[in-house]
């Protein structure tokens, strides 16, 4: 289980972006946004640089989350 930070996004629209930039990923990725903190839970066996490179493509800079 992955968790990453995406300190930008605030909306549902944010939320379908980053959806789709990890399916892009993984299309089997489960993922899990949680507007209210700013961040994303994504079970996968992509590597976290693969997922922050989608989301920065989307428009979104993400950081792995402590």
């Amino acid at each position: 289980m992955t968790k990453l930070k995406v300190p930008e996004m605030s909306c549902g629209h944010c939320k379908a972006a980053v959806e789709k930039a990890v399916a892009s990923v993984d299309a089997q990725a489960k993922v899990d946004v949680d507007l209210e903190n700013r961040t994303v839970q994504v079970e996968t066996t992509a590597a976290n640089d693969a997922l922050i490179a989608a989301l920065k493509e989307e428009g979104y800079e993400a950081t792995v989350a402590a």
